[in-house]
């Protein structure tokens, strides 16, 4: 089985001409029920041998962890950084591993931020105040931005960017807390989540970004897109729930579920617009646990996780089965400028 990315990297080789790979596309599209806009496909296993490449280099990282951090603070994220860019020089770069990439990424990019963080914990800064600790440690995940950015030039893989956006977030995030935010840990949570939704709906443009630059979803920008999203969506959710009082478990009455599934509908809408599913999955739980609460309301205690799981399960299944025709008749009722600007609806095609 060929994925769309074989078929580009195939044209970037030269191995086949770029009309013989539309019209392969177009094959392919005549075939499905969905078009390939509407899929959302991505990469993660080519065969089996990604998860048993993934595992061993897992138990490499590990092992350059211990020893590094045996011999002094700040170690081991150096070796687990040098060993996973080591690692993805093969199965990265020569390879195109898929799983394995994803792995090594994040290891690099984690072992570069985790071995100055070690080291200036080991330094105990904390001494030196609040603000000033938080100032310091900003610098690391500044770092962790730049590593994503020269792991992105030499290996192209599409996570890198949504690593790099994290490592962003997170330093605009500490150094605005740094400069306005108090001391105290309950005055600063208060600031947090806002700071954080913020910089959710940031990737989230960003996401857009990129997907407008390719509505058929036909390059790796697609692809990069996708984990932006993946990113931008629980930075979205996780907020607006907070706010709710879900996410701390508070009790929440009948209106407050009904909001729970207003916001949830409305996710619907956003994700059914761009094309992306990142925000529904996200917001799951908070809206299941909503449900449930909703229906213990009306006296159905015994029920109330089963009809919950009916409900949205019900929901879901049958969002997924007319996907493309939802969003084909959404998407007509929208401006004409934002039309050209989303992905491209596709038509359901006779089965």
């Amino acid at each position: 089985m060929y994925s769309e990315q074989d078929v580009r990297d195939a044209v970037a080789a030269g191995a086949i001409s770029a009309e013989a790979a539309e019209g392969l596309r177009t094959y392919i599209e005549g075939a499905r029920v969905a078009p390939a806009t509407d899929e959302e496909t991505f990469r993660l296993l080519n065969s089996f041998n990604d998860i048993f490449v993934t595992i061993a280099a897992v138990l490499l990282l590990v092992a350059m962890g211990g020893i590094g951090r045996a011999i002094a603070p700040g170690v081991g994220g150096v070796l687990v950084a040098a060993a996973a860019w080591g690692m993805a020089e093969y199965f990265t770069r020569a390879r195109r591993m898929a799983l394995p990439s994803i792995v090594l990424l994040l290891a690099f990019v984690g072992g570069v931020v985790a071995g100055p963080a070690d080291l200036l914990r080991s330094m105990h800064l904390e001494q030196l105040g609040g603000r000033l600790a938080v100032l310091i440690f900003s610098s690391v995940f500044i770092l962790g931005a730049v590593a994503a950015w020269f792991h992105w030039r030499r290996f192209k893989v599409p996570i890198t960017v949504a690593a790099g956006a994290a490592a962003v977030s997170a330093t605009a995030i500490a150094l605005i807390l740094a400069a306005i935010g108090p001391d105290k840990g309950e005055s600063a949570k208060a600031l947090i989540l806002p700071l954080v939704f913020a910089a959710g709906l940031g990737v989230f443009a960003y996401a857009m970004r990129w997907d407008m630059s390719d509505r058929g979803r036909e390059t790796r920008r697609s692809d990069v897109a996708f984990w932006l999203h993946l990113l931008a969506a629980p930075m979205i959710a996780h907020p607006l729930f907070q706010w709710l009082g879900i996410s701390s478990g508070d009790t929440i009455g009948a209106s407050g579920a009904l909001l729970v599934l207003a916001i949830y509908v409305l996710f619907g809408i956003v994700a059914l617009a761009v094309d992306r599913r990142a925000l529904l999955v996200s917001a799951l739980a908070y809206v299941l646990y909503a449900l449930t609460r909703l229906f213990q309301e009306f006296g159905m205690v015994e029920l109330n996780v089963a009809l919950t799981a009916l409900v949205i399960g019900s929901a879901l299944l049958t969002l997924s089965a007319f996907w493309t025709r939802i969003r084909s008749g959404l998407v007509r009722q929208l401006p004409s400028e934002w039309q050209a600007r989303l992905p491209v609806a596709g038509v359901m095609a006779a089965a």
